[in-house]
């Protein structure tokens, strides 16, 4: 196995989970303002990894027309609310953070801000605060892999192949891959297949696993009723396409 010299994580789905209230939140401003009516998983397939102004797109390309200007600013308000009263860590992440001998840091989409107040009332910060990466710091954000670069950089590591990537969405995993790390999917929420198709090398449900790095170890990957799963729901979407 590749001996890492850093472990960069994600933040949002990966450290806090607040991707499922971020699209909760989002997916009614979508209803109430626009009229679109989107699920969680399809929800989770366009917006998560994507900056505001992509994700302002997406929704253009969906209604055929900008949707109303203060979209973006309403969902401000409302996540900010919503994440410092809800958000909880994932689940095993603690564990890791504790245990995990190799050196670590976060390299978010997100702001500084935003990081502070997931991070804080989840009780995480403490493990972090001197080690978080924004893409507010470099001139691209994900999927282009300025922010993992500077992450390691700042972190005193050169050779990129001696980092390893936690990340949850397609865009991330992509700027992993382009940075030359090696990158490993959490797919507690995300589509397995999706992040596969984005080109991480492992993709795996239990945080924990990542405790197996200290023996020198890969995680293991999915569990057998998972890919199982995913299988199923794979055909099916095969089947209702065809259908259409």
């Amino acid at each position: 196995m590749e001996s890492f010299e850093l472990v960069i994580f994600d933040c949002d789905g990966v450290l806090v989970d607040s991707e499922r209230i971020a699209n909760e939140v989002f997916a009614e401003i979508l209803q109430d303002s626009c009229g679109l009516t989107l699920n969680q998983a399809t929800m989770f397939e366009l917006f998560v990894g994507r900056s505001a102004k992509q994700c302002i797109e997406t929704v253009t390309d969906l209604l055929g027309h900008p949707p109303p200007a203060d979209i973006q600013h309403r969902y401000e308000q409302e996540i900010n609310t919503a994440l410092r009263t809800s958000v909880t860590a994932v689940e095993g992440i603690r564990d890791v953070l504790e245990g995990l001998q190799l050196p670590y840091c976060v390299a978010s989409g997100g702001s500084y801000a935003k990081m502070h107040t997931t991070l804080g009332k989840t009780g995480l910060l403490p493990f972090l605060e001197d080690r978080l990466f924004s893409t507010s710091d470099v001139k691209q954000g994900k999927p282009h892999p300025d922010i993992f670069l500077h992450a390691a950089k700042s972190m005193g590591v050169t050779d990129p192949a001696k980092c390893l990537v936690i990340e949850d969405s397609a865009p991330g995993v992509q700027g992993g891959i382009e940075a030359g790390m090696t990158v490993f999917g959490y797919a507690e929420c995300m589509n397995p297949h999706t992040l596969r198709q984005a080109g991480a090398h492992l993709v795996f449900d239990d945080m924990r696993q990542l405790l197996r790095l200290n023996r020198g170890q890969w995680p293991d990957g999915l569990s057998i009723e998972k890919q199982a799963k995913e299988l199923t729901e794979e055909l099916t979407e095969e089947l209702t396409e065809k259908r259409t």
